[in-house]
């Protein structure tokens, strides 16, 4: 009975054996890939690493710095939200300004009532006033004037305007946290960023690309020019439509966004219009591949 049941389990140990290594054996065709790499389209075209922008008549977007530093008490704008020129948009600690201009706006009012007295007791009786005094007050009130509009216009710079209509791209100011006239300090890059960035509507959108100082002399002619980006991740490639080129070659010291960064490489920027389709999502400062070729 024993030698029987060693027997039958024996024989089911290979059976299931055999049955593991037909199973594990079958040969499975491999999973399409999520997207396919992208490839140059040009014969004897060129690479270079682009960047998503929102369009500007020039450089690029609008970076918002105070001019004066300062705590933030009020954040009035959200990210994605459109602003018109000259909306307001975060509020500075403006408690020792604003007691100025009170203290000169007080003092502009004590001169305009002195001057109107002093005017209006010279039209009744010139020989009442002296033509000193009444000098002396109109000097006064002149002086108390610029005093309490320099007041004013320092007043003004503790609230960050926007210089333009336009989309609030990114915001890197929180109330209570501290500005200064260089922007935000990031921890992360231990650099300076801007208070704020704006840019054009989401459908307006450029790319600059960064062309290697050794390919400057392969660019073809701008009227020659065709090119095609990538957007990575995807299978999506979009035509490009030549638009300028920023002629000064520059470092490229943003690779890793570290300021401690040292690189030699200099690129020439070379700017794209495109139309974005239906179905594509892209945002401002996302990456791409971008060839260019003729």
């Amino acid at each position: 009975m024993r030698n029987k049941l060693l027997f039958a389990l024996s024989a089911a140990g290979l059976l299931a054996g055999l049955v593991a290594a037909l199973y594990f054996g079958i040969k499975r065709p491999p999973l399409p890939p999520a997207f396919q790499p992208p490839e140059n389209p040009y014969l004897h075209g060129i690479y270079a690493q682009g960047i998503i922008e929102s369009v500007q008549p020039s450089a690029s977007n609008l970076n918002v710095f105070p001019e004066e530093a300062g705590v933030v008490t009020r954040v009035l704008v959200a990210e994605g939200q459109a602003v018109d020129a000259g909306a307001a948009l975060v509020q500075l600690d403006d408690s020792v300004p604003r007691a100025q201009a009170d203290s000169a706006r007080a003092s502009l009012k004590l001169a305009a009532d002195t001057l109107a007295k002093t005017e209006a007791s010279y039209a009744m009786d010139p020989r009442s006033v002296s033509r000193e005094s009444l000098d002396t007050a109109r000097n006064s009130a002149a002086v108390a004037r610029a005093n309490y509009k320099a007041a004013a216009a320092l007043l003004a710079k503790y609230t960050l305007r926007a210089p333009a209509a336009g989309v609030v791209l990114s915001l890197n100011a929180t109330v209570r946290s501290y500005v200064s006239t260089q922007g935000v300090y990031d921890t992360y890059t231990q650099g300076y960023a801007p208070v704020l960035v704006l840019g054009t509507p989401p459908g307006d959108l450029q790319l600059r690309c960064y062309v290697d100082e050794i390919l400057v002399p392969r660019l073809p002619s701008s009227q020659a020019i065709k090119a095609q980006m990538a957007i990575r991740g995807s299978d999506v490639r979009i035509p490009l439509q030549f638009a300028r080129i920023q002629p000064y070659v520059s470092p490229k010291i943003e690779l890793s966004d570290e300021k401690q960064e040292l690189v030699d490489v200099r690129v020439l920027p070379v700017i794209f219009r495109f139309t974005v389709p239906s179905n594509v999502t892209i945002f401002p400062g996302e990456l791409v591949d971008v060839y260019i070729g003729q």
